[in-house]
């Protein structure tokens, strides 16, 4: 505590950026989304709902047809929508099949594409050569239906280090799909298109695709209605979740902090309860590394000092990765994965083995801090122009290179890329059970979606927009 406050009150004299407040205000302190026994009826409705939909699954991959395709569809829908993980067990254990099948499973490149997106996303290395038998005598792989294009393209973004058709397959049909926009396609296969572009699908948040996801299912010409219905309750129950959530981190404790400037008191007590919060919790579930979360705040607290310190004297750092070094621990990445992990179940890993894994600061955690750090700098480069601030990764870049703004933005756009490279690559190693590496990839996912640029897909989405749409307003 005292390091906090010490480093706080360095502040004190220095004039509050203008940051524009809350549209909620204290919203979410009273919202409810639904009643008590609404939400008890919800509930039981869901349950049944589910175990139909489990039902379909089972007779689905358990039959003895050779039509792949509907299959892996079923596996994909289910995921897309928001509901696979009620059906891991199940999943894990069709998709092992499916990998078994070494022959690539179909000569479609739409099937060929799906399954490698599907496998690789669940970290079974299929190799990248499936690919090479559709070369056209150009070299390329592609296609002129825009489903199989669209899926193409997002299975190739689940590429590693190296993967030269991987890479080729990206650039070719980038362009292709590029060149569909302009054409006289539906006006929802034209946006399909347009939200692949901005945003592969691996990359996307799973809960904001599901919600955008229930209305592109809705709309199918053929469809399963108890899926449709199962997905609708699930999705409102969780929304409910949601709001409790949101409840907990609204709270302000209204004691005074003397040591502190009056603008910084709120959000120091802030911190500081919901840090002994979340460490009591941890004790109450007998979670050995309780006391670790409290280390991690004070360490991402000294980062941030030193980030200060570049910006007192004016030091802009040599290299990127000189700045790198001090901005990656200060993007606070690895605090959100460490505390992310207590939420394992003890069957698949230890929760101390995997914090203590995660504080080593493995490849795939500081690619995600790359995705949160850089994508942050790009994004906020002209509002800290007008303000006293500390030199960016971009102003870093164009020191580094002596190349302009937008320059800088595509040689940092490129790390960010090689680092999504790296984060797939620790996935397909197998060395952690993937309920493990999926938190730092759904972290790397949310720090991407926050930090895009505001055309495409986010461009639909105004932070408000996203808020009400997630914990306010029902599917």
């Amino acid at each position: 505590m005292a390091t906090l406050v010490a480093l706080a009150s360095q502040s004190q004299l220095r004039r509050p950026r203008p940051y524009t407040p809350s549209p909620w205000g204290d919203f979410f302190l009273n919202h409810q989304t639904c009643t008590p026994s609404e939400l008890l009826s919800m509930k039981k409705e869901a349950h049944a709902k589910k175990e139909k939909v489990r039902r379909t699954v089972m007779d689905a991959i358990g039959s003895n047809s050779k039509d792949l395709i509907r299959k892996l569809e079923l596996i994909d829908t289910l995921q897309q929508i928001g509901v696979g993980y009620h059906y891991k067990e199940e999943i894990n254990e069709f998709l092992h099949c499916v990998y078994d099948d070494k022959d690539g499973g179909s000569d479609d490149l739409y099937v060929t594409s799906l399954r490698f997106y599907l496998l690789r996303k669940h970290g079974y290395a299929v190799p990248s050569d499936v690919f090479l038998k559709f070369k056209d005598e150009q070299g390329n792989v592609s296609s002129d239906d825009v489903k199989c294009l669209m899926m193409l393209y997002d299975a190739a973004h689940l590429r590693t280090h190296g993967e030269q058709i991987l890479d080729n397959i990206i650039t070719f049909n980038k362009s292709q799909l590029q060149s569909l926009v302009t054409t006289n396609l539906e006006p929802d296969q034209a946006n399909e298109v347009h939200i692949t572009l901005e945003t592969p699908r691996f990359r996307r948040v799973e809960r904001i695709e599901a919600q955008r996801y229930i209305s592109v299912y809705e709309k199918k010409a053929i469809r399963n209605e108890t899926i449709l219905k199962f997905v609708k309750l699930d999705y409102n129950i969780l929304q409910a979740l949601y709001c409790e959530e949101l409840k907990e981190l609204t709270m302000w404790d209204e004691q005074a902090t003397e040591q502190l400037p009056t603008n910084l008191k709120e959000i120091f007590i802030n911190i500081l309860n919901t840090t002994n919060k979340v460490e009591k919790d941890l004790e109450l579930q007998k979670n050995k590394q309780a006391k670790i979360f409290r280390k991690m705040v004070i360490s991402t607290a000294k980062f941030y000092h030193a980030e200060v310190k570049w910006r007192d004297e004016h030091y802009v750092p040599t290299t990127v990765e000189e700045h790198l070094q001090i901005s990656l621990r200060s993007a606070a990445c690895m605090p959100l994965i460490c505390l992310a992990f207590t939420s394992l179940s003890e069957d698949v890993a230890s929760r101390e083995e995997a914090i203590t894994w995660a504080l080593t600061f493995p490849k795939i955690i500081r690619g995600v801090s790359i995705v949160g750090r850089i994508g942050n700098d790009i994004m906020s480069h002209e509002r800290e122009q007008a303000l006293e601030h500390v030199a960016s990764t971009v102003q870093t870049c164009m020191k580094q290179y002596g190349v302009t703004v937008e320059e800088a933005n595509e040689k940092l756009r490129t790390i960010i890329e090689e680092s999504w490279m790296d984060i797939v690559e620790e996935c397909l190693d197998g060395k952690r059970p993937m309920e493990v590496l999926e938190k730092p990839v759904n972290t790397a996912r949310t720090m991407d979606f926050m930090y895009k640029r505001e055309d495409a897909y986010t461009l639909s989405f105004s932070l408000k927009d996203v808020i009400t749409s997630m914990y306010v307003n029902p599917v």
